[in-house]
């Protein structure tokens, strides 16, 4: 398939976006890769979203560890190759075990999971598959996280959802990774 919105020549971007890329070069990101290659169509927009991101990504409640498992169940639930071969990667350094991330991959229910851990998968999945969370799963959460760690949980499924749905439009490109793609 064909990256639909590819990367734009810096020559070629308006001063709108050259201030949104730049933006995002000088922040913890480094460089304008995955979902902001296509979202930089639309500066205003990446300027918001990767300020959200960044956030989600590396401040939330929930600390990162679980961020980036809530983002592997995101990805998974969106076939989201590109989120998938960044963040498997993050996932298994900050601690999620690799039989986590190869069930996730699978579409399997991890066996093997801390109570944080299947509290978070659990609670992505129902809100993918669901469209809601049951009242145990919700409360398990609650508990855990407070709900700040609640709201920030359903934050990251939701950022992670738009990207990827910005992703498989613009059919965009996967990175190399040191992880196998998820199978289909």
């Amino acid at each position: 398939m064909t990256d639909r919105l590819g990367p734009i020549a810096p020559g070629d971007m308006t001063p709108a976006q050259r201030a949104a890329a730049q933006a995002i070069i000088d922040g913890p990101r480094g460089a304008v890769y995955g979902p902001f290659v296509p979202l930089l169509r639309s500066p205003e927009l990446m300027e918001y979203a990767q300020r959200m991101g960044e956030y989600l990504r590396y401040r939330s409640a929930i600390g990162v560890r679980l961020s980036e498992l809530a983002i592997l169940v995101t990805a998974r639930q969106w076939n989201q190759q590109v989120e998938w071969a960044i963040h498997a990667p993050i996932a298994a350094q900050v601690g999620i075990p690799a039989s986590v991330i190869v069930a996730i991959a699978e579409r399997r229910r991890p066996d093997d999971m801390l109570v944080d851990e299947a509290v978070v998968h659990d609670f992505c999945v129902e809100l993918h598959e669901g469209k809601s969370v049951s009242d145990r799963v919700y409360a398990d959460a609650l508990a855990l996280f407070g709900e700040q760690g609640v709201v920030d949980l359903m934050g990251v499924n939701g950022y992670y959802t738009f990207l990827a749905m910005i992703m498989n439009t613009a059919r965009t490109a996967v990175p190399a990774s040191s992880v196998e793609a998820m199978p289909d």
